[in-house]
């Protein structure tokens, strides 16, 4: 995955950790209190330098001094005079912490500068360091009490108040906090995509296998509410969804023309069983007789979707209770008929592999264009993957930031392992901030709608904007 996927899949936590830093340095900018400096600059000699020797001699002695001069300048030995000449009220220790002495190289200067929170005590301590400096390396430097020091140390700059303050400076802490919170976002962004294991996207599926994709469905928060979207919103993205999902599997193994087709998922929760209600649904307002199998015998949820009674079902007629016509169940105003489960057995992989089963899914061939199975979960039990042998292959239903890449696998392992047939992958729950192939819209809303009582809904028409000099003839509305 590149980085600029990585970017828009990641966007938030990019933004959430650069604003962070940038508040903060905002912050730390806001508490911090106004700094002042004050600067001097000494020269550092040797007493004697009568020729040309004694002067090279004497500047290489001095510019190995200034180091330890450099020093000097943080010692108790210059800062205690230095606080009685100023007049404050410090410690040696948090003075020198004041105090910056640089020499640039292969030069015989000391730069000195004190920082403090006032302008007049920064200035106050660099004027005693001049006076009380010199004096010091003098003293250190004389031989013998009566004896010159053959080392001269001369004042170049007296020492300025300072009017403005030199921190903090607000536009270029903003400016780092900007930069460095990009960054820090980038890395985040960057560690978790690494770190991140579940199955999020159509980018995620093509990592693991080759297997087509044969559709995207949105998320809704509201799909508990109404799982069946062809019925409760014909015109929403989602249902739409549906109806690409239906238009893609009419190309899947053109050849063969799969019919019986399981709908299984990795794990549950992934959206299986409404998937299949939906994609049923699709299919049978396209004009094809279907009939959706509740295959799923352990936690059947199909007829709950669907609304309908499932007393008896796919079990009474695989153990001979009852014939196939007894319980098969027609649904809406399409060819959409329903067969339940029935009762739950206590062994459903025998059932579903047994010779009866495969009598049903023949008789059931020959009646109907498609047959949709809505089977149990792979990982957690076999039931599918024994289904999808009778039929003529299984489509993978994967739910985004549900399933781990290592769990959808793992199921996929499983159906090559009993060599099963796929017939392509459906990616559920897609955000839809995550900008793909399925994430072409084009709503359309007529203006008024029928409604079960046969009355029409009549919606809001859109203002016309003053540049809006055209309307799509409705004779040409969804082509």
């Amino acid at each position: 995955m590149s980085y600029v996927q990585i970017l828009r899949r990641r966007w938030r936590t990019l933004t959430a950790v650069a604003l962070v830093v940038i508040g903060l340095s905002a912050l730390l900018t806001l508490l911090a209190g106004p700094m002042y400096t004050s600067s001097t600059q000494f020269f550092v000699s040797t007493a004697d330098s009568a020729n040309s020797s004694q002067l090279a001699q004497g500047g290489t002695f001095t510019q190995q001094r200034v180091k330890s001069y450099s020093e000097l300048l943080k010692s108790p030995k210059l800062l205690d005079p230095v606080i009685a000449k100023a007049g404050i009220d410090a410690k040696p220790g948090a003075l020198a912490d004041k105090i910056a002495a640089t020499t640039p190289p292969d030069t015989v200067l000391i730069d000195v500068t004190v920082t403090d929170s006032s302008a007049a005590t920064a200035k106050n301590v660099a004027q005693a360091i001049a006076e009380v400096f010199p004096a010091v390396v003098a003293d250190l430097e004389r031989v013998t009490p009566d004896a010159p020091s053959p080392v001269k140390v001369t004042l170049l700059r007296e020492p300025i108040q300072s009017d403005s303050p030199v921190s903090p400076r607000p536009l270029r802490n903003i400016a780092l906090g900007i930069v460095l919170g990009l960054l820090l976002g980038f890395g985040a962004a960057v560690l978790k995509q690494f770190l991140d294991t579940k199955l999020r996207s159509k980018e995620d599926v093509e990592a693991l296998t080759e297997k087509v994709v044969l559709g995207g469905i949105p998320f809704d928060a509201d799909a508990a509410k109404h799982p069946l979207i062809i019925q409760a919103d014909p015109l929403a993205g989602r249902a739409e969804a549906f109806r690409s999902l239906r238009t893609n599997l009419q190309f899947v193994d053109a050849t063969n023309h799969p019919r019986v087709i399981v709908i299984t998922s990795s794990i549950a929760g992934e959206g299986k069983s409404s998937t299949t209600a939906n994609l049923a649904l699709a299919m049978a307002e396209s004009g094809a007789s279907v009939c959706v199998v509740e295959g799923d015998l352990r936690r059947p949820r199909l007829l709950t979707y669907l609304g309908l009674e499932g007393a008896v079902g796919l079990t009474d007629v695989l153990i001979g209770r009852y014939e196939l016509d007894d319980v098969l169940q027609p649904f809406g105003a399409h060819s959409l008929t329903v067969l339940g489960a029935g009762a739950s057995p206590p062994n459903p992989s025998e059932l579903l592999g047994s010779t009866a089963m495969r009598t049903v899914l023949d008789d059931l061939r020959h009646r109907f264009d498609y047959v949709l199975i809505d089977g149990a979960p792979v990982l957690p039990v076999t039931d599918s993957t024994v289904l999808t042998r009778l039929a003529d292959g299984a489509i993978v239903v994967a739910g985004s930031g549900i399933v781990s890449k290592d769990q959808f696998g793992h199921a996929l392992e499983t159906f090559e392992t009993v060599s099963a047939t796929v017939l392509g992958i459906v990616i559920n729950r897609i955000p839809r901030q995550a900008r793909g192939a399925y994430d072409y819209r084009y709503e359309y809303r007529p203006d008024a709608l029928p409604v079960a009582d046969g009355r029409s809904s009549t919606r809001r028409r859109r203002r016309k904007s003053s540049d809006d000099t055209t309307r799509p003839r409705k004779d040409l509305v969804g082509s």
